[in-house]
């Protein structure tokens, strides 16, 4: 059961959004500012919640850190009183939150819905764009015991990846792409204690010693590997970009329409061209992608369009940046009268 909109009121950056969602991939793109990562926050919190029953502010405060996790911090600001409301449906249910911007504690805020809501689980991962597989080494017993300033998506993310691996044998479409990701980072991924390691021919490596991209792809397996990404589950991912090589993104984005092919709902962020190019270049038939637009109109606050053709996003400020690198570029050969070829 994917999840099928968000809205909010008057919630960090937006006055008011209501995003209709797609049930397979949806990219959001805009300018810095616009809200993208919070969209992607809220969405995450609404399903995580679902695991432990958890109060949903409780988790948007671990999530936003909020100056002395002050939850009315997360209000828009105004120079009056205001009170913000955050809805998240899947498909017939809904978990709505309303806090004001003088509430302090989760028991500040209003709560609609969270029995109905929390009933039926949703597994879900949130990949955070610094990597953290890395850095998973004691990290956890000192999150747990520690008042630590780092959001909860990094604790999150490691204790998913070391949950251990599903009983009984891998259908064809999980080898499948866990074989097109064994070949881009050219091995398999073991843990020992709390170390991950990529094991290869040549042996093993601590992931200290691999490429922050590679790290990337290596947690995609462990995800796919594990069980966490299924049918039924949501992957959130933002700027799935960061420092992976533009040659490996194409196999990031095989994978992921893969994955929605089997059913799983993917939520991402990105400033890449590359990103939307290859989503719309490798898109078949039936694929369920969903391109959201946030922008600032006339009045300054966050709008949003969104369109299933590439071609039709717009405002769309990733694609507009590269026309005016290739316009510039022609403009300086012509100006120079020189015979070297444009970049394309």
């Amino acid at each position: 059961m994917s999840l099928t909109s968000i809205n909010l009121k008057k919630f960090t950056a937006f006055k008011e959004i209501d995003v209709e969602l797609s049930p397979g991939i949806n990219v959001f793109i805009g300018e810095n500012g616009t809200g993208k990562t919070h969209l992607l926050k809220v969405a995450y919190c609404a399903c995580d919640i679902t695991k432990d029953g958890r109060h949903f502010a409780q988790k948007l405060i671990a999530t936003f850190l909020p100056d002395e996790r002050r939850l009315g911090r997360l209000v828009h600001r105004t120079r009056r009183s205001s009170t913000c409301t955050i809805e998240v449906h899947r498909e017939s249910k809904k978990i709505a939150l309303s806090f004001t911007n003088h509430a302090k504690d989760p028991e500040d805020a209003q709560i609609s819905g969270l029995g109905e809501w929390v009933a039926q689980k949703v597994k879900s991962a949130y990949i955070p764009a610094k990597e953290m597989l890395a850095h998973a080494p004691g990290f956890v017993s000192l999150y747990t015991a520690r008042e630590l300033h780092f959001e909860e998506v990094y604790h999150d993310i490691i204790i998913t990846a070391f949950t251990p691996i599903l009983k009984g044998p891998y259908d064809e479409r999980r080898k499948k792409l866990l074989s097109i990701l064994q070949k881009a980072i050219q091995g398999k991924v073991q843990t020992e204690g709390e170390t991950f390691f990529l094991k290869d021919r040549q042996g093993k490596l601590e992931f200290t010693l691999l490429a922050e991209g590679i790290r990337k792809l290596a947690l995609l397996w462990l995800l796919i590997q594990n069980g966490t990404l299924l049918e039924g589950s949501v992957l959130f991912w933002d700027e799935p970009e960061t420092n992976l090589n533009p040659k490996l993104i194409r196999t990031v984005i095989e994978v992921l329409l893969e994955l929605q092919r089997m059913g799983v709902q993917i939520l991402l962020a990105t400033h890449s061209y590359v990103v939307l190019k290859e989503l719309d270049l490798q898109s078949k038939k039936g694929d369920k992608v969903l391109y959201h637009s946030l922008y600032r109109d006339k009045d300054g606050s966050i709008a949003h369009r969104a369109t299933d053709e590439f071609l039709s996003l717009h405002p769309n400020a990733i694609r507009d940046t590269f026309l005016d690198l290739y316009d510039r570029d022609v403009d300086r050969e012509l100006e120079s009268g020189g015979s070297g070829d444009v970049a394309r």
